[in-house]
């Protein structure tokens, strides 16, 4: 059972160096297909299906429950392997229920574990995949504090 400084959500997390996203959303709503276009474009599965988010000194750290370490689902597939990483910082948030709608979207945040995160609706686009990988790499968006 989770600690109070640790809690376990249904969503999937991928990483870029030392920075990671979780994305979440209902059930079919994407998150695994998002994190296979992140992997095949060089990010590295953190946890597919359940991800556990641990607060620390410096953040939260997620990772992968044991008995899904370097397993994705592909829909109409099945389980693949793929490599792993974990414990890794959560840098960003992407909500895969809520559809972006803006051009240049305000700055909104999430609060896990008493610390708060940028948060990205779905944008349904192409270049949706490229632009989180880019948002990892550099440190977020050119109009955010760094």
């Amino acid at each position: 059972m989770p600690g109070p400084d640790t809690s376990i959500l249904h969503a999937t997390a991928v990483a870029v160096g030392e920075r990671a996203v979780l994305i979440v959303g209902a059930s079919g709503s994407g998150k695994s297909s998002l994190a296979l276009e992140m992997l095949a474009r060089g990010g590295v599965l953190v946890a597919d299906d359940r991800v556990i988010l641990t607060g620390s000194t410096t953040g939260v750290l997620l990772s992968c429950p044991e008995p899904l370490l370097g397993l994705i689902e592909a829909r109409g597939v099945g389980l693949l392997h793929t490599t792993h990483r974990s414990p890794v910082a959560l840098s960003l948030v992407v909500d895969m229920d809520q559809t972006e709608s803006e051009r240049l979207p305000p700055h909104r945040t999430i609060t896990y574990l008493s610390q708060t995160f940028p948060l990205l609706h779905n944008v349904d686009n192409r270049h949706f995949t490229s632009a989180i990988l880019q948002y990892l790499r550099c440190s977020g968006r050119a109009d955010e504090q760094p």
